[in-house]
């Protein structure tokens, strides 16, 4: 009984490995498709990205903030980790409303509150309290200038709310002059795989779905039947249109009757 157990299992994976490289034969002969499909695709990618997809620069500023207990005093240790944790109420007051109504209304922007602080990115390297502010905007020229005036008015802010000793600039808003995004190669990588991820998942399901008899091996394979003699088709002859191969499960049901 075990041993039966132990011939089936092994017929299984040997049934199963077939499958797999009957699969990848398949796939193999239809690799000019596969190929064609991802060129196809990556072409779609690069001119959707360059027809319908706007094109966004980033210009980023820096600020250090200087916070201390005592003004007259020399600059201590309990001082800048107060000042470390102070970074992340830094970060989301450069965000506040106020702000960004006050950057609206120096450079006359038409947008909302809301849309201007969507297009702004916050962040603070690790153990620091330099603020680096970043700006994406359609126009590079205007991306600096919100860069500029975000920085600005989150300083007064600071000094005003958060009672910090001074807030220096590191660096103003850089003139982009290649844009952030998108990025083409990135999209024509992505198109390009999702192109042959289709082609090779349309090739195995129409090999899956296939069950019709085309060689000897096949009548053996799926009917246990060992083939005497084939007759050859003569080169040129045309197939008709009506006459279809039978499938393996077709063909054992009418050999039964």
């Amino acid at each position: 009984m075990e041993r039966e157990r132990a011939n089936n299992r092994n017929f299984n994976e040997d049934e199963l490995t077939i499958d797999l490289a009957e699969l990848f034969m398949a796939v193999m002969s239809k690799i000019h498709l596969v190929i064609l499909a991802g060129v196809l695709m990556a072409l779609l990618a690069f001119v959707g990205t360059k027809l319908f997809i706007t094109p966004m620069y980033s210009s980023t500023t820096k600020m250090y903030v200087l916070s201390r207990q005592d003004a007259n005093a020399a600059v201590t240790y309990s001082d800048l980790q107060t000042g470390t944790q102070l970074t992340k109420d830094y970060m989301e007051l450069a965000k506040s409303r106020p702000v960004m109504e006050q950057v609206i209304a120096v450079l006359n922007l038409d947008m909302k509150p809301e849309q201007l602080k969507n297009s702004i990115t916050v962040q603070t390297p690790a153990d620091t309290r330099i603020l680096s502010i970043t700006v994406e905007n359609e126009d590079p020229k205007m991306a600096k200038e919100i860069a500029d005036a975000v920085r600005e008015s989150v300083s007064i802010q600071i000094t005003e709310i958060m009672d910090a000793d001074s807030v220096n600039t590191v660096e103003e808003g850089n003139l982009p002059t290649a844009p952030s995004s998108p990025s083409v190669m990135k999209n024509l990588m992505v198109g390009g795989m999702l192109g042959v991820v289709i082609a090779v998942g349309i090739i195995v399901l129409i090999c899956l779905l296939d069950d019709t008899i085309k060689t000897p091996d096949d009548v053996e394979q799926y009917l246990g039947m060992n083939v005497l003699t084939s007759i050859p088709i003569r080169e040129g002859e045309k197939k008709s249109k009506k006459r279809k191969g039978l499938s393996a499960k077709k063909l054992a049901k009418n050999m039964k009757h």
